[in-house]
């Protein structure tokens, strides 16, 4: 028998899957369901059914596309244009800036602090979780202005898959916003054929459930991930059941510069709630996210107070507390790059990831192992 460098036991199976697997399983099935469904024709162009199903930007961590949104852009005639292609790359750059100085930022104090949680105070606990949502965030979201901007140099537009989350007044809101391409395409290929909200309450709510649980399967074949989608349905019931789960359908403040109370303090508890679930996502297995929250709402502020300074600088808070206003004063468009003061905000960013980059540890993409 051949071998290729590593051992191989008889007994047991040891699978192993390419990078980005499950994004694309779902990119090839909707092809073949909106076939089946009559959407769309079977492709007879194998170069152009190639292209669909193997689009480099997307093809490792989404967005998940659909081949009535994307097919007919590969099938049709483009040529170079300027704006698109200066448009992606202010996009790509935004990216970078997310993962680079935000994500990988946030990412040496969040494995610090879940590494050494059973030895830290509530504060610090906090933090960590704190940090969490917005590495991931600024991880996944980093990817795909990446991946949107690539494409818009090729000509190519793909499915938004982020559109600011944290700025949700409520949990239906949040997962408009929130790997949108996912979220969709759970509700188009899976809630809506099982039912979704026209039957009774107890179909509402077998159906609510069934997505959800399913969204954190698809994450991986761990209780976290379980016990965090099924957490996202307990937040997302109470709207379902209310008739209000689209109460929030148009951009939070829009054409104003600030929130009222009411949005201001709908957006802090949407926030708090989907700060609470990450930990069951971030966490390694149940035991460990029990543990974390219950020393988190512990109130214990003296263990551990010796890493204060070291597991969450100012700089970082402060940092993340610009990204919030640069995200605040662009949520009506894509990304940053539009309107005044456009050479000055895209000088500050290049900076940003120039000089802050340059100090960040470099990490995977979070995503990639979905």
């Amino acid at each position: 028998m051949f071998n290729f460098g590593w051992n191989v036991n008889p007994f047991t199976i040891q699978v192993i899957l390419p990078v980005g697997i499950s994004f694309y399983t779902f990119h090839g099935l909707s092809y073949v369901i909106d076939i089946y469904k009559n959407k769309i024709k079977a492709e007879k162009n194998y170069i152009d059914y190639a292209v669909f199903v193997s689009f480099f930007p997307l093809l490792v961590a989404g967005p998940i596309e659909r081949a009535t949104h994307l097919l007919p852009q590969i099938k049709k005639k483009r040529t170079f244009n300027y704006d698109k292609a200066i448009d992606g790359i202010y996009q790509i750059i935004w990216g970078l800036f997310k993962k680079i100085v935000i994500a990988d930022s946030c990412a040496q104090y969040v494995n610090e602090i879940f590494k050494h949680y059973e030895t830290l105070n509530s504060l610090s606990l906090f933090m960590g979780a704190f940090y969490f949502a917005f590495q991931i965030y600024g991880d996944f979201s980093g990817y795909s202005d990446i991946a949107l901007g690539t494409a818009k140099l090729f000509g190519i537009d793909l499915l938004r898959n982020f559109n600011f989350p944290y700025f949700s007044r409520d949990i239906a809101e949040f997962w408009r916003r929130w790997h949108i391409s996912l979220s969709s395409w759970f509700r188009d290929y899976l809630y809506i054929p099982l039912g979704g909200s026209k039957g009774g309450n107890w179909m509402r709510i077998r159906n609510t459930f069934i997505i959800f649980i399913v969204s954190g399967f698809w994450h991986g074949a761990n209780w976290t991930f379980i016990v965090w989608g099924a957490l996202n349905a307990c937040y997302f019931l109470p709207l379902l059941l209310a008739n209000s789960n689209r109460n929030n359908l148009e951009i939070v403040a829009k054409g104003k510069m600030l929130p009222n109370i009411r949005e201001f303090f709908s957006m802090a508890i949407t926030f708090l709630l989907v700060l609470f679930s990450w930990i069951f996502f971030r966490a390694d297995n149940i035991t460990m996210a029990v543990q974390y929250i219950k020393r988190m709402l512990a109130f214990n502020f003296k263990n551990g107070a010796e890493y204060l300074m070291e597991r969450y600088s100012v700089e970082l808070v402060l940092l993340i507390c610009f990204f919030l206003f640069f995200e605040w004063i662009s949520r009506e468009n894509e990304h940053p790059f539009f309107g005044k003061w456009l050479y000055l905000k895209l000088t500050v960013i290049l900076l940003g990831i120039i000089t802050l980059g340059a100090y960040a540890n470099i990490v995977d993409f979070i995503y990639f192992q979905f």
